[in-house]
């Protein structure tokens, strides 16, 4: 049964790492807004399904209206996202006053909102990173930062792991597999930067593909900062699902669970690299 549900898990990365990995290198920027935008709508919709079996009775529709305005004012104009946030925060607690029965208004709002800062928000500096001048490369940092410190806490965890990192939130969760998690991401990041700057003194100082440009020391900060976040992100999922009793949040991706399984650290990694960006080119 396990090794069923193994090759399940490694089939559906295989078909999701080669679009990922298009998407970064090809992708226009309202290609990637579309796309990004798409998986936070699906995402979002096991969210509300969460929030749902905790007790709620979210507006769904009105929640998943809310964040596809997010994605199109913040693609046109990034600078607007504050004060959008506060109207469509705004018109959901309103939303909720007049439709939910008194007892639930303030759960549903603040589930509903909740969805708007815990999805759409994070997700919505990834079209921005895309447009960097190294855009490409600074997703590919992110996303195989990510991947390779949920690898690598999976199978040192399993093979190894014996005190619990956070037994009440993610009991399967270990410390070992967490520093594990710490070291993969550091090596495949160290890895990246390493090949960027092989390639730039191949073709004479310019890199056609890969750019990091900084100190390696910078970015292996990063790295470790990026992980993290990352697995932050992880444990925070989990106490949702706990919450609300459920194993997975959706069973969309074969292996993997759902959506907000999948991307669940990218929820906090993503805007912690949006605003360390952000940090590095204020000074």
């Amino acid at each position: 049964m396990y090794a069923f549900i193994e090759m399940k898990r490694v089939l559906t990365a295989a078909v999701l790492i080669p679009l990922v990995l298009l998407l970064i290198f090809k992708a226009s920027p309202l290609q990637m807004t579309w796309v990004v935008g798409l998986v936070a709508e699906l995402a979002l919709w096991e969210y509300l399904a969460l929030a749902d079996a905790s007790g709620a009775k979210t507006p769904r529709i009105a929640v998943m209206i809310a964040v596809a305005v997010l994605f199109v004012v913040v693609f046109r104009r990034p600078d607007f996202l504050g004060p959008l946030l506060g109207a469509l925060a705004l018109g959901l607690f309103i939303l909720c006053a007049f439709r939910s029965p008194l007892k639930r208004v303030l759960p549903d709002a603040a589930y509903s909102i909740f969805g708007l800062l815990y999805v759409g928000v994070p997700l919505t500096t990834l079209p921005p990173l895309s447009e960097q001048e190294n855009g490409p490369s600074l997703l590919l940092f992110l996303f195989l930062v990510v991947w390779a410190g949920d690898i690598a806490a999976l199978y040192v965890g399993r093979a190894w792991g014996r005190r619990k990192l956070a037994p009440s939130i993610s009991p399967g969760k270990t410390w070992e597999g967490s520093v594990a998690s710490v070291v993969g991401s550091v090596a495949i990041g160290l890895a990246l930067v390493l090949l960027a700057a092989a390639l730039s003194r191949r073709n004479g100082g310019v890199s056609i593909l890969l750019s990091f440009p900084g100190s390696i020391m910078g970015w292996v900060a990063l790295d470790v900062l990026l992980n993290v976040a990352a697995q932050v992100g992880d444990l925070v999922e989990s106490a949702l699902k706990r919450g609300a009793g459920v194993k997975d949040s959706g069973a969309l991706l074969p292996g993997h669970g759902g959506m907000l399984d999948r991307i669940d650290a990218l929820l906090v990694a993503a805007p912690v690299l949006w605003y360390a960006l952000l940090l590095q080119q204020s000074f």
